[in-house]
């Protein structure tokens, strides 16, 4: 019997069946954390949680998967403490935490917690592979050509995944500056919502401004519930 379609299932099936962008002669590798078998466990365990139902949800887009996030555990924002200790999946991964799923999950708690939060919301990521460069973090628009060798990548995988089920009236994008740059012209080329809220990314937020903290999640919060309202 075919499992019945739902917003989780077209996630997974996606995430499994990504066709890589031609990064050669870059210097620049791809972070495929399906490649890993333990990965692909709690991805499927995730969107089989979480979004198992054909709701819509508001996408949210970050900018790509970090190493100690979601480029561990295929689950954006979410790092192995989160990923157990907030959303109930045991997992093998080194207790390493990343400052961005420190933020989301203070953020998602204050949301009334996983349920709640990915009944409505789908955080994605402009790129939805990360990079590395020399064994560090690197993003889709750090360097002129790499960016020209994941932009159409980046189109297709966007129209991919809006077929899950997105509330097209408008998406939030995390970080303010080059990714916000780089998804308003997108968007404007293509379509793809109807207008975009952009806030802080975690990671500024809790590298540079942690002092500020509560402000930030209160500015998050308003803007997720504005754009949660019908």
């Amino acid at each position: 019997m075919t499992p019945r379609k739902t917003f989780g299932l077209e996630v997974i099936r996606f995430h499994e069946n990504l066709r890589l962008p031609d990064l050669t002669g870059l210097g620049v590798d791809a972070l495929l954390p399906l490649d890993d078998p333990a990965a692909r466990a709690t991805t499927r365990a995730f969107y089989r949680k979480f979004f198992g139902d054909r709701s819509p949800r508001t996408f949210v887009i970050g900018i790509n998967p970090g190493r100690f996030g979601g480029g561990t555990t295929g689950i954006p924002f979410t790092d192995p403490v989160s990923l157990e200790r907030q959303c109930g999946i045991a997992n093998p991964f080194p207790r390493r935490r990343e400052l961005s799923a420190e933020f989301v999950e203070a953020f998602i708690e204050r949301m009334g917690g996983p349920a709640r939060f990915y009944e409505r919301f789908f955080i994605t990521a402009a790129s939805p592979i990360g990079f590395t460069k020399d064994g560090t973090n690197w993003n889709y628009y750090d360097d002129p050509g790499l960016l020209a060798a994941v932009r159409p990548f980046i189109v297709q995988s966007m129209r991919d995944q809006l077929a899950f089920g997105a509330r097209r009236e408008v998406a939030i994008v995390l970080g303010t500056g080059r990714n916000l740059a780089f998804l308003d012209r997108l968007n404007e080329e293509h379509g793809f919502f109807k207008r975009l809220v952009a806030l802080e990314h975690p990671r500024f937020i809790m590298q540079y401004r942690r002092k500020s903290l509560g402000r930030y999640l209160e500015k998050y919060e308003r803007a997720f519930q504005t754009v949660a309202s019908p």
